[in-house]
């Protein structure tokens, strides 16, 4: 499927880039770098999704997905409704998520959420946690329990069930490595959370770095509290897709998003 570009002058009209720039508050961008607030006339132009809050790059080899919280069930129990809370972004065998907050006008909220999710995952999940500093600040590595459920293993791709021990098998779990890259910017607040090789592996990890330094983050005028999530919404190609399917589909309830159904992706 292919995406039109979103170029420069297709930007909402927001407040001057100096005054955002002014009013933000010390953040992991370099000099001139990114990720982007939409406001900033140096945004480099480039091929990305448009999805509301976010404005995702793509290219080849790239497949980008959207996380849906449910919000309504069938009699049955099954979602068939939800709103986005996330994007994902997936890279050969990583995978990178992608979540958008507002945050105060001077003062980031990184610090703050960062001991909130050392705290979460060394009580709740019972995992470890280390800060480093990496190319944007202090990040945060973790390693979680995960269950190695027999569909777990059964959806896993037999060459990587295959490098599993048998001994992490039996007791039911593998360490999973999770890294949490946080940046403070203008009246908003963007999480990374990489999962895959990416987390260990530096040359995986260079290409989710590079893509998310071209992230741009619209947020918008309207008042919000703080850590409330931005809006996303579905690009306009993707709402022609699922509207074509319905056509063709002849389905008056439309389509269910927790359904696989037209994928939002560039994989070439």
């Amino acid at each position: 499927m292919a995406f039109g570009r979103r170029r420069q002058e297709d930007k909402p009209a927001a407040e001057p880039a100096e005054t955002a720039v002014e009013e933000a508050p010390e953040t992991g961008r370099a000099p001139g770098g990114g990720p982007w607030d939409a406001a900033e006339d140096t945004v480099p132009e480039m091929e990305r999704l448009d999805f509301g809050a976010l404005q995702v790059p793509i290219g080849p080899g790239i497949e980008v997905q959207v996380n849906l919280e449910p919000s309504e069930f069938d009699a049955e129990g099954n979602p068939v409704n939800g709103k986005i809370v996330a994007i994902t972004v997936i890279a050969g065998e990583s995978s990178m998520q992608l979540q958008a907050l507002a945050a105060p006008k001077r003062a980031g909220i990184w610090d703050e959420l960062r001991k909130e999710l050392a705290e979460e995952v060394t009580q709740n999940a019972e995992g470890q946690v280390q800060e480093t500093e990496g190319p944007f600040g202090t990040e945060l590595h973790a390693m979680i329990p995960a269950p190695l459920t027999p569909e777990v293993l059964e959806q896993m791709p037999e060459e990587m069930r295959e490098q599993i021990p048998q001994e992490i098998i039996d007791q039911g779990y593998a360490w999973q490595p999770l890294r949490f890259v946080g940046v403070d910017g203008p009246r908003w607040f963007l999480r990374a959370v990489v999962t895959g090789a990416a987390v260990q592996d530096e040359e995986q990890w260079q290409f989710l770095e590079d893509l998310f330094r071209q992230v741009v983050v619209v947020r918008g005028d309207q008042p919000m509290p703080p850590r409330e999530l931005l809006e996303l919404t579905l690009p306009a190609e993707a709402q022609q897709a699922f509207a074509q399917q319905e056509g063709e589909d002849g389905d008056d309830d439309g389509i269910n998003p927790f359904e696989r159904g037209p994928e939002i992706s560039e994989v070439r």
